[in-house]
């Protein structure tokens, strides 16, 4: 039977048109070095390279092995571009597509071993070897969310959980879904995690689970137009109504083998002064009527448990005043992951959400392990935005993650590399070395992992190598499908190098609890 709902109630203030939504670089972050083979003859660039060949295979050979086609265009008008800064505005936009599947931005499901074409068993490490290691100074920055692994590993119950924040990269889930799947094929299937009331923006998509929303939700957002009183919720957006006839749904996969089943939502919206009432229904059937009024104004949660197994929430504000910013899918073991991708955003946009009540929202979310990974839109600014002003923002971002979950892992994925073509000449952008050595250090500085996505792809000159090898995307800063497919499969590769490493020291520990 369905259990009862639970309120969690978290502080804060209230409401709020499409936004756009220094020193050296240390040795590692350059290529060039007397005897060191770079570019197109560099280590990485035969792996891309061999990569290239196994994802042309299933071309060659026609239908017969659909699911391993990795290159898929994206729809029109949903091209994946850097965007720039937005203009300080301060409001609201109305949201005037409604939400759903986006086919075309779907990610193919890893095939499993057993399916593997003769090319790609001939060289398996393409897809399971990482060129680069972790890099984690303290030697301790993961041990967090490897004792969660490891407890979940042992059939142990509770989750490893992951928030994953990014740019357009994460915002459709590209990296992020071959990641999750990979730790859910071993660690179990926790669950999809978090998302956004409705898709904020053109490209948010979210693969392994099933949404829809109206249009019509009021948002504010951190790219753009801001609230008054910075309260966007954990995904960077806050969703309100203004009458009845909203709402959005969110229910299990389908088809394929992730996202089967559920057994508990969660509602994360905020109690208000002058805040309206918010039906519930699972499997078609009301469970509640949450007001979202209150005397003071803070976060708060709803969760609902559901037997395990395949199920539908429902959302619908009954009239005007809800303010919402998503909701959780979870089950009681295994691995979630939480794609928090913000279209257009540099990491010191983070820094726009009230400080209070971002440290609220963090805490009551309690991931074991917080990834951030941007880059690709401060690549768009180069160094009109100062690189010791990236530096510092990014550091205070960061402090505050820290500061609001002190037991939790951390890890930044650094920029992909980025080119301009004149000609038939690519070259990369001179900026993205720089911000690769800031990454790098800020996180040492704080005590986060890093993982060195320029050096993997090749380092210098790396993007014009995937953009021929058609890993790259066709604005020379996004990767394509197959390339997010690379990624993805390089970084759970390193964190599972540097899990399988500590296991081999860490001490047996108790229960690591949910």
């Amino acid at each position: 039977m369905s259990g009862p709902s639970r309120s969690h109630p978290g502080a804060g203030s209230d409401p709020a048109t499409p936004g756009a939504s220094s020193g050296p670089a240390p040795p590692e972050a350059h290529r060039g070095r007397a005897g060191e083979p770079s570019g197109l003859r560099s280590p990485a660039a035969a792996v891309v390279a061999t990569l290239a060949l196994l994802v042309a295979v299933p071309y060659a050979l026609g239908v017969r092995l659909p699911r391993l086609r990795l290159l898929h265009p994206l729809a029109e008008g949903l091209s994946l571009v850097a965007a720039p800064a937005p203009v300080a505005s301060v409001g609201e936009t109305q949201l005037v597509i409604e939400t759903k599947e986006q086919e075309e931005l779907r990610q193919p499901e890893e095939p499993p071993p057993a399916t593997r074409t003769a090319a790609s068993a001939a060289a398996p490490e393409v897809l399971e070897r990482p060129p680069k290691p972790l890099e984690d100074p303290s030697g301790h920055a993961l041990d967090a969310f490897f004792a969660r692994l490891r407890a979940a590993e042992e059939g142990k119950p509770g989750v490893a959980r992951i928030s994953y924040w990014g740019d357009s990269i994460v915002a459709s889930d590209f990296v992020t879904a071959t990641l999750r799947r990979k730790l859910q094929r071993r660690f179990g299937d926790g669950g999809h995690g978090f998302m956004l009331v409705a898709n904020a923006w053109p490209g948010y998509f979210h693969n392994d689970v099933t949404r829809f929303a109206t249009p019509g939700w009021q948002v504010s957002r951190v790219v753009g137009p801001f609230a008054k009183d910075g309260l966007y919720g954990f995904g960077g957006v806050s969703f309100r109504s203004e009458g009845p006839g909203l709402f959005a749904r969110f229910a299990t996969a389908r088809s394929g083998t992730f996202g089967r089943a559920v057994s508990r939502f969660v509602v994360d919206y905020l109690e208000h002064p002058g805040g309206g009432k918010l039906e519930v229904k699972i499997d078609g059937a009301v469970r509640e009527v949450v007001e979202t009024q209150g005397e003071a104004t803070r976060s708060a949660l709803r969760t609902y448990d559901v037997p395990d197994g395949e199920h539908e929430l429902e959302i619908r504000p009954l009239g005007a005043g809800v303010r919402a910013f998503g909701v959780w899918m979870e089950r009681e073991r295994g691995v979630v992951l939480d794609a928090v991708g913000i279209q257009g955003a540099r990491i010191r946009f983070l820094d726009q959400t009230d400080d209070v009540h971002w440290a609220e929202q963090l805490a009551l979310r309690d991931p074991a392990l917080t990834i951030f990974h941007y880059g690709m839109n401060e690549s768009e600014d180069g160094e009109k935005y100062p690189l010791d002003e990236y530096q510092a923002s990014m550091k205070v971002v960061l402090e505050q993650v820290r500061r609001a979950l002190p037991r939790a892992s951390c890890l930044l994925v650094g920029p992909m590399d980025r080119a301009d073509k004149k000609g038939e000449v690519y070259s990369s952008r001179p900026v993205i070395p720089k911000l690769a050595a800031i990454q790098r250090r800020v996180a040492a500085e704080v005590g986060c992992a890093y993982w060195d996505t320029y050096g993997a792809m090749g380092g210098q000159g790396s993007m014009g190598v995937w953009v021929q090898r058609g890993l790259g995307g066709k604005d020379l800063a996004h990767p394509s499908s197959a390339g997010a497919e690379l990624l993805g499969s390089w970084i759970h590769a390193a964190l599972i190098d540097g899990y399988e490493a500590w296991k081999r020291t860490a001490p047996a520990a108790p229960d690591a609890g949910p």
